[in-house]
């Protein structure tokens, strides 16, 4: 069975910085689609960043862009998100999900494995 499992999130201050983890059980690692969503109290879960198997691309909604560093290290069975210039806006559960294939990378239909969430909080 495979096991996802978030770490890092925190409260902040909004311009300050988190760096979130997730190590997945998913084999091979090297060939998954890896993704971060996050969910607000009432709102759709939103897929924020991706980076498939495919030349190792990257890629992240409009709501993120600039701000949002995804990163893999296949070693280590890890991705994390590097979180700056963190906005009020930005908080939110934030939710690590895996996938074997490729395409829809910001869709969550893609996804057949998600972590518990880890929560993130940006003040004022």
């Amino acid at each position: 069975q495979v096991q996802l499992v978030e770490s890092g999130g925190g409260l902040v201050q909004a311009g300050g910085s988190l760096r979130l983890s997730c190590v997945a059980s998913l084999r091979p690692f090297w060939k998954a689609t890896m993704a971060w969503f996050r969910q607000a109290p009432g709102k759709e879960r939103e897929g924020i960043a991706a980076t498939d198997w495919v030349g190792d691309r990257t890629f992240y909604a409009d709501s993120v862009q600039g701000r949002f560093t995804i990163s893999r290290d296949n070693a280590s069975s890890a991705v994390d998100l590097q979180m700056d210039s963190l906005e009020p806006g930005d908080t939110a559960v934030y939710y690590c999900a895996a996938s074997k294939s490729s395409g829809g990378v910001l869709q969550a239909a893609t996804y057949d494995n998600w972590g518990q969430g880890t929560q993130v909080t940006v003040s004022s």
